[in-house]
């Protein structure tokens, strides 16, 4: 069994196609980090999905691979270690901005 190759998620940031400037892109740009956010949530609730597949295939003995499901927890942990570390930025982000005199 052929093991496929480990490719991280890539994120790449989104090009406003008018080039515009001021509140209208500042809304596009918004709306574009929460769907990159959105899709890798998905992503990585995919990639849990699928270690729990190879996992409980392997334990039940109906064809898991010991190698390819301790690919998929690895690679489901890395995502889910990435995600987490984006919360902690968001959170710090967020108590910054509270704690700012105005």
């Amino acid at each position: 069994m052929m093991i496929p190759p480990i490719t991280p998620p890539v994120f790449t940031p989104r090009v406003d196609p008018a080039g515009a400037a001021g509140a209208d892109s500042n809304t596009s740009a918004g709306a574009s980090f929460a769907q990159e956010m959105q899709g890798a949530l998905q992503q990585m609730e995919t990639l849990q999905s699928n270690a729990a597949t190879q996992v409980s295939q392997l334990v039940n003995g109906s064809g898991g691979d010991v190698h390819a499901s301790m690919i998929a927890v690895e690679k489901s942990d890395l995502a889910f270690g990435l995600m987490l570390q984006l919360r902690n930025k968001a959170v710090a982000a967020y108590q910054d901005i509270s704690h700012m005199a105005f």
